[in-house]
């Protein structure tokens, strides 16, 4: 499903020509500003996967922020948005095939280092619950109850749920239901599994952070199927290789002077694997 087809920055002939007319100088920094022209780069065509490929610098991200932020896309964090991001948003312009759902959303590394570091304090409170229950398990259990009066109703509760259950079992009982533990890969994943839903556009800023290269695979698997038979489109920062061989991605190369679409074996990190694999290929 294509959502945005088209999407166009201001050339740098306009930039240029806002700030020289520009009053204010009191600010040692106009970005994005110049950070996207630099390349060449007028405008983005999209397929269902579309990929910005290219090293810290490029401008892939900013590319994405400047988007999501035309478009009005919900996000988790802040960003780098300066003063001059307004203006900057303000002359960019787009063409939709379909109107864009609502629930749609740029996800970025901060967004989903937030999410592993609520889950683990969440984690860690349980944790801390679960030696509690311990203890109050192994006290109850040894204790000789009689109940005296209406007011010992809850700890008499209390003490047939420990004498019927094992220690396991009464411990499970009382934490909070439906919260896992999870590595960090893990965590980031169900991120993604959580927060991309069917027929959405998604931007996602270098998803491959925090993943291992079976979680990449894992995702890039799941972008394939999203997009394929769930009605979403992707717009997707990433040098990652496995990422980068998601099927029928158009691959725009943000390292090329001026940006260009490569396939994806041809591009610069890949071949560097590719390259570094073959020259050990025996050691395997």
């Amino acid at each position: 499903m294509i959502y945005l087809s088209q999407f166009t920055f201001p050339p740098q002939h306009q930039e240029e020509h806002f700030l020289g007319e520009i009053k204010r100088t009191c600010y040692d920094s106009f970005y994005p500003f110049r950070t996207i022209s630099k390349n060449g780069l007028a405008g983005l065509d999209f397929e269902t996967i579309t990929i910005l490929y290219g090293g810290n610098g490029s401008g892939k991200t900013t590319a994405l922020n400047v988007m999501a932020e035309t478009l009005g896309l919900e996000r988790d964090t802040l960003y780098n948005r300066t003063n001059f991001f307004k203006d900057y948003t303000a002359m960019c312009r787009y063409t939709v095939e379909s109107e864009i759902p609502k629930h749609s959303r740029i996800v970025t590394s901060d967004d989903v280092f937030d999410f592993m570091l609520n889950l683990r304090t969440m984690n860690e409170g349980i944790d801390s619950k679960r030696e509690e229950l311990l203890e109050d398990y192994l006290k109850t259990k040894g204790s000789d109850f009689q109940m005296k009066s209406l007011e010992d109703y809850e700890q008499l509760k209390k003490v047939n749920s420990v004498r019927g259950s094992s220690q396991s079992s009464y411990v499970r009982k009382h934490l909070v239901k439906n919260v896992r533990e999870h590595s960090n890969g893990e965590s980031a994943f169900l991120y993604f599994c959580n927060k991309i839903q069917d027929d959405g556009l998604y931007l996602l800023d270098e998803p491959e952070n925090s993943l291992s290269p079976k979680k990449q695979l894992e995702l890039k698997e799941f972008i394939e199927k999203a997009a394929r038979f769930f009605g979403c489109q992707f717009i997707i920062a990433t040098h990652s290789p496995f990422l980068l061989s998601a099927g029928g991605a158009k691959i725009y190369d943000m390292d090329a002077v001026p940006v260009d679409i490569k396939c994806w074996t041809e591009l610069a990190s890949v071949r560097t694997y590719y390259y570094f694999f073959h020259e050990h290929e025996e050691e395997f």
